[in-house]
């Protein structure tokens, strides 16, 4: 569905993109994940078609960017991180707005707008004014404004920034279910737990390419490195911390009062070796727990 080659972006001597490239197969919800500042939103506006470049190619549905002249392309949809609309409109007259200058017919306007609206629950709001929307009802009406013409392709940018809990959930609802539609989505995002419960694959963009590209379950499988998260009765002595520190099976030891996190090397191999330790500095336990890494602590890894 979507493929960059050596894509080079620059702002005047700043040079944003310095090569990237990436492929997004159809049907599948690709993260687009990297610092505040890495070029994401860049990227997102070249796939868009609302800003050019120096050099590469970008290939939307087997149409080459440059071919169709950065012109809109009803192949994709595409949500901005900071959608703008008309704040004395309601939802309904925003829709019916789009479909005028698509040149659709009010029936075909009042068909779609009910059935986007319907999609991104904002049925019951649909004639309120915009202005009054909370941010999360901004973000889904922003969604059905990039789902209005059926797109093949949705571009996302930053949904679920600044959104409440609650306003994440009902965002990641909506990209769940037009995964299951088989809609491609490009999703641009610096919340990483969300990239956990939607993605199929994900891109790291860091220093202006992508530096980690792979199958998300693969990649947390890959990076894994569980952490045993242990909570004395009593706060450990220097000797006892010295005792941890310089085993050489263990990688890394933080300590917080009478707690401590403990990640070591070849879980399968030396997990029995730190539990007879920890029985060995004779320090009474009040629990024991193993998590494993999260994305987000795989992100810092891979950028490091």
């Amino acid at each position: 569905m979507i493929k960059i080659e050596n894509l080079t972006k620059n702002y005047g001597n700043h040079k944003v993109l310095k090569g990237v490239n990436a492929k997004v197969n159809e049907g599948e919800v690709y993260g687009f994940i990297g610092h505040n500042g890495a070029g994401k939103s860049t990227t997102m506006n070249i796939l868009a078609g609302l800003i050019g470049f120096e050099k590469g190619r970008c290939i939307i549905n087997q149409k080459s960017i440059q071919d169709r002249n950065n012109r809109a392309n009803s192949d994709v949809g595409y949500l901005p991180e900071d959608p703008k609309f008309y704040p004395y409109m309601n939802a309904f007259e925003y829709l019916d707005f789009i479909g005028l200058m698509k040149g659709d017919s009010k029936k075909q306007i009042r068909e779609k707008s009910e059935k986007m609206l319907d999609m991104v629950k904002l049925s019951k709001a649909a004639k309120r004014a915009i202005g009054g929307y909370s941010r999360g009802m901004k973000q889904r009406l922003g969604i059905a404004v990039a789902m209005y013409n059926d797109p093949k392709l949705l571009l996302l940018d930053e949904p679920s920034s600044a959104l409440d809990p609650e306003g994440r959930i009902d965002v990641i609802e909506i990209i769940s279910k037009l995964k299951s539609q088989g809609k491609t989505i490009f999703l641009s995002t610096h919340i990483l737990n969300d990239i956990e419960r939607v993605c199929d694959r994900v891109g790291i963009l860091h220093n202006g390419q992508i530096v980690l590209e792979e199958n998300i379950h693969q990649l947390m499988k890959r990076y894994i490195q569980p952490v045993y998260d242990i909570e004395f009765n009593e706060v450990v002595d220097e000797k006892q911390t010295k005792i941890l520190n310089e085993a050489d099976y263990i990688e890394k030891v933080n300590f917080d009062g009478k707690k401590a996190n403990i990640w070591i090397k070849d879980f399968e191999e030396n997990s029995p070796k730190l539990l007879k330790l920890i029985s060995d500095i004779n320090t009474p336990i009040i629990s024991i727990n193993l998590r494993k890494n999260s994305l987000e602590e795989i992100f810092l890894k891979v950028v490091k």
